[in-house]
């Protein structure tokens, strides 16, 4: 690793996200230290071609169990990565590049696209995205900003 060490940010194994470039105020994340990547949920997937380079155009919902507020984006494709979960079934997601603001630091981090929409969080921060810096205390939620009341609401019972 080159440069000054980040300095450490300790976080809860759950925590309010934002991605200010994507105009997304919020989405809660799972913080998996099990997880290579990060992931988001996303639909709508669809590929095309921009300068002849690969790009795809997605959706995300940022409100757990809502189909409110979608945001629509367009990233170039970096990479695709067979991705297994879990539970042992792999899949091949498409990764594009995302800016997150994490417990008040904000990064450009790798998050591959798959449909979370199931799942108990819509977006999962892996050991990628850890590696600058945070520190993941299991033992609590939420040590960094988190959306006024009335959005922690959408997201009640996660």
């Amino acid at each position: 690793m080159s440069g000054a060490p980040h300095p450490t940010i300790r976080v809860g194994w759950r925590e309010w996200v934002r991605m200010p470039s994507a105009d997304l105020a919020w989405i809660k994340a799972k913080i998996d230290t099990g997880a290579r990547s990060s992931a988001v949920h996303a639909f709508d997937l669809e590929r095309f071609e921009r300068e002849g380079e690969p790009w795809v155009r997605f959706s995300i919902h940022p409100w757990q169990g809502s189909n409110e507020d979608a945001v629509t984006l367009e990233r170039p494709v970096v990479d695709e990565r067979v991705v297994r979960s879990s539970s042992g079934h792999s899949e091949e997601r498409l990764v594009v590049e995302l800016e997150i603001v994490l417990a008040r630091r904000r990064r450009i981090t790798e998050v591959t696209l798959s449909n979370r929409d199931e799942m108990g969080f819509r977006m999962l921060i892996g050991r990628e995205t850890l590696l600058h810096g945070y520190v993941v205390d299991p033992a609590v939620s939420y040590l960094g900003p988190r959306p006024k009341l009335h959005l922690r609401r959408r997201n009640r019972g996660r």
